[in-house]
């Protein structure tokens, strides 16, 4: 069953993030981000195939019952290298491109089994979802040159049956409820009223998960994306491909003049990739750590903040901290409290907020 880490969803961090992934990917509709600020699930509804965790930039859906990052050191163990829902994931859509990118870097061959997709009563959403990964994933190692391919074939695997029924023992049945298990006992009896449930769940924050929203964090994949890339031959030539080809990272512009150094953009970052010092005076990005979630953009009113066109795969490999902006430091002539701005206005901007407000009370025109 598809679980919800509040504190991770990127519409947590902001009410004007306008992520909604996971509602468009869902073959069943069972995800609605609506009114409330994080998406609601219909539990019954869900059956499971791990899309909506593919998709999501910043980990917060996941699957009770698989793994992503378990499932990668599972393939890269075992010599086989066919990729199949009825094999070893729930469906192919379930894996995240970023992990795609990092099993075919280092098992040179990979192999999806498309052939169960036309009789699939969810393909509709996930095999278009599917040939995408393997369009960028592609794309991505051509433009890093590896070698490693990734296929597509209608091997339709089936699992051998023994012809064994698992016939349930009333006896270990009643040993595995004691005290010890009673708790995850009562979690998924849990679940199962929730399956059986046809409605809408919605969620909340809790005070736990507004304890976790400042804390900045690389997702799992990320990390497995940059294990596998220093377990490679770094590519002859650095390239330079388009931006719209990613949809895992980018790179950022910012336009100094609309910038008001409200200091927004780098407070939401889930990741840190955008950051700043002590003294808020400046404005840095590290595109290996930006994970394309968008709410920088979102919560940019003036909207001084960008994607570039173009990305660099020397990124990838030699990562370096890129400087967006500089600001000027100083201290408020009003109350004296420091803060940083790109022109050459003394007041802070609550003291100028306030000025503003006293002016029009007092009627007073702003250019007098």
């Amino acid at each position: 069953m598809i679980q919800l880490k509040a504190s991770r969803c990127v519409r947590s961090l902001s009410k004007e993030s306008e992520c909604n992934k996971c509602e468009l990917i869902c073959p069943t509709e069972a995800i609605i981000v609506g009114d409330n600020p994080l998406p609601s699930i219909n539990f019954s509804a869900c059956v499971g195939c791990g899309a909506c965790d593919a998709v999501c930039p910043n980990e917060a859906l996941f699957l009770d019952d698989f793994s992503p990052s378990d499932f990668f050191f599972n393939y890269m163990e075992d010599e086989a290298n066919l990729i199949s829902c009825r094999k070893n994931v729930p469906c192919i859509a379930a894996l995240n491109i970023e992990n795609i990118i990092s099993m075919a870097l280092l098992k040179k061959e990979m192999v999806f089994d498309m052939g169960h997709c036309d009789g699939c009563a969810i393909a509709h959403k996930c095999k278009p979802e599917i040939l995408r990964n393997h369009d960028e994933a592609s794309y991505m190692l051509e433009a890093m040159e590896s070698e490693a391919v990734i296929k597509l074939e209608d091997v339709k695997y089936e699992k051998e049956q023994n012809g064994e029924e698992n016939v349930p023992n009333r006896r270990e049945f009643f040993s595995k409820v004691n005290l010890k298990n009673a708790v995850k006992t009562k979690i998924e009896f849990e679940k199962e009223i929730q399956k059986a449930t046809d409605e809408l769940v919605a969620h909340t924050l809790q005070k736990s998960d507004i304890a976790l929203l400042r804390q900045k964090r690389i997702t799992e994949r990320r990390k497995l994306f940059f294990t596998a890339l220093k377990r490679v031959k770094k590519p002859s030539v650095y390239h330079v491909i388009e931006a719209d080809e990613l949809t895992f990272t980018s790179m950022k512009l910012l336009d100094a003049d609309k910038c008001t150094a409200c200091q927004m953009c780098y407070r939401v970052c889930p990741t840190g990739a955008l950051s700043s010092d002590v003294k808020n005076s400046k404005i840095e990005f590290d595109p290996f750590l930006c994970i394309k979630c968008s709410i920088c953009h979102d919560v940019c009113e003036p909207e001084a903040i960008t994607l570039s066109p173009t990305y660099r795969v020397k990124e990838l490999f030699e990562p370096e901290v890129q400087n967006l902006i500089t600001f000027k430091v100083r201290r408020c002539n009003e109350c004296s409290v420091i803060f940083s701005t790109n022109s050459n206005e003394k007041l802070c901007y609550r003291c100028k907020a306030e000025e503003e407000e006293a002016r029009e009370l007092w009627g007073i025109r702003g250019d007098m």
